[in-house]
């Protein structure tokens, strides 16, 4: 059977776990229904955000 799902240049085949505040929680959850993203793309969007941010102290 073939996989189905969408193709991408950048494969997500990674996975972490985090522990986080209830009020981070809230926050995420907060950003996901206002912005309409997924809470993986808005971590993701934070994490691209904090590495520019250290490239720029470097």
């Amino acid at each position: 059977m073939a996989k189905t799902g969408r193709l991408s240049d950048d494969p997500k085949t990674l996975s972490t776990r985090v522990r986080l505040s209830r009020g981070d929680i809230e926050k995420l959850d907060y950003c996901h229904q206002v912005l309409g993203l997924t809470k993986a793309a808005i971590i993701r969007q934070g994490i691209g955000e904090m590495y520019q941010k250290a490239l720029k102290q470097k």
